[in-house]
């Protein structure tokens, strides 16, 4: 599936967009996945908070993650891919443009992220290993993963 990547502050994210990247969240971290929460955190809106979103030529948002700026690292969440592309390739495509922004912005930094566990595989494709104990979230298994800045100076 082709589709076009793009990396916005919210307030630049047309509304439209804006509505269909929340709407794919919620469907599958909420709805989907029975997480009954609060989807909508507040850090969509931080200082220094970018999105990542893949959206097909039709105007349909397929993926989407969420670039954090904590001061002394980066922590990518909300990774989310819609099931009909899942394998696609459009999430690991998400994935490295983020890692490219952060790098690009400031490639000491480390990058971190709380993985599914049964997703952590996959997040070490591009270079996270774990970074302390497993924790439960939403009745999920998680774990929380670190890329190193000595990564980020090597390859995005």
């Amino acid at each position: 599936m082709s589709a076009s990547l793009h990396v916005s502050a919210l307030d630049a994210i047309p509304p439209t967009t804006l509505y269909k990247i929340l709407w794919l969240r919620v469907s599958v971290f909420v709805v989907e996945q029975g997480a009954a929460y609060a989807e909508l955190d507040g850090r969509d809106i931080e200082d220094g908070a970018l999105h990542v979103w893949a959206e097909t030529e039709g105007g349909d948002v397929v993926g989407a993650l969420r670039l954090l700026d904590e001061g002394s690292q980066w922590r990518i969440g909300r990774v989310v891919a819609a099931p009909a592309v899942r394998g696609s390739g459009i999430a690991g495509a998400l994935m490295t443009r983020a890692l490219e922004v952060a790098a690009a912005a400031d490639p000491g930094r480390d990058v971190v992220l709380d993985a599914q566990e049964p997703l952590a595989y996959w997040y070490a494709r591009f270079g996270f290993a774990a970074a302390g104990p497993g924790f439960v979230e939403d009745a999920i298994p998680h774990v929380p993963m670190r890329r190193s800045s000595e990564i980020s100076a090597r390859r995005p």
